[in-house]
């Protein structure tokens, strides 16, 4: 049973700005992205299949989701889902999976207690493509504990990642956090920027900076006992 005190997904997708005009509006917008949240994890993975799920459903469910007696058609759906801001889609539905997964005492929708591992990574994303029909490429924010993405944004492949590093954790409280990303990241402003917002940060250094790189290399690390070891096995390697 879900605890009146966590917020409802609607209220939360209720944030994002209707592109439609007024008039001949049938259905509310929240409703739709509601409905078209919902079928996307009961595993539909077009328009079609979000109506078909939609018209399925008991009135009753219906109208608990904010919807009318009446389902929308998958023309309206389709309508809608392509005219929204997938920033602030992505946004609001962000905030709501962070304020799910927060402690208690977390006062903020995608507030950092203190030690929490945030982890940012790029991938590109399987079975979706951009209008140049290349991989949609993603970075991404997410908590290491629970798995929920804390936010995410659409960028040009790897090199833009670095641009879009500060942008993307701009809305995440990261105070007391502890942030970890890839070699790509380890920036001067990157650190810089994660120091000002309070947050400690754990990069890897590889030869994409090279001065530094050479200083870490030069320390006489046979001499500094090891204090944990981790031994696991992937790809075929141990490592």
């Amino acid at each position: 049973m879900r605890d009146r005190s966590e917020p409802h997904l609607l209220a939360a997708l209720a944030a994002v700005p209707d592109p439609r005009s007024r008039r001949g509006v049938r259905h509310r917008f929240a409703a739709i992205l509601g409905v078209g949240v919902c079928a996307v994890l009961a595993g539909a993975r077009t328009f079609a299949a979000i109506a078909e799920w939609t018209q399925d459903l008991p009135v009753g469910v219906r109208v608990r989701l904010g919807l009318r007696r009446r389902a929308p058609c998958e023309s309206t759906i389709r309508r809608v889902l392509q005219a929204v801001d997938a920033d602030a889609l992505d946004g609001a539905a962000s905030a709501w999976l962070a304020a799910r997964s927060a402690p208690v005492e977390a006062t903020g929708p995608a507030a950092a207690p203190q030690g929490r591992m945030i982890s940012i990574d790029g991938k590109s994303a399987r079975g979706a493509r951009g209008p140049d029909g290349r991989p949609a490429h993603l970075l991404a924010a997410f908590d290491q504990a629970s798995g929920v993405v804390l936010g995410q944004t659409s960028v040009d492949g790897k090199t833009d990642e670095i641009t879009a590093f500060a942008p993307l954790l701009d809305r995440i409280d990261l105070t007391g956090a502890i942030v970890t990303a890839d070699a790509l990241h380890t920036q001067h402003r990157h650190a810089d920027y994660l120091h000002v917002r309070g947050a400690h940060y754990v990069l890897t250094v590889k030869r994409n900076q090279p001065s530094l790189h050479h200083q870490l290399a030069s320390l006489p690390w046979a001499q500094i006992p090891a204090v944990d070891i981790t031994q696991d096995k992937g790809h075929g390697r141990v490592c």
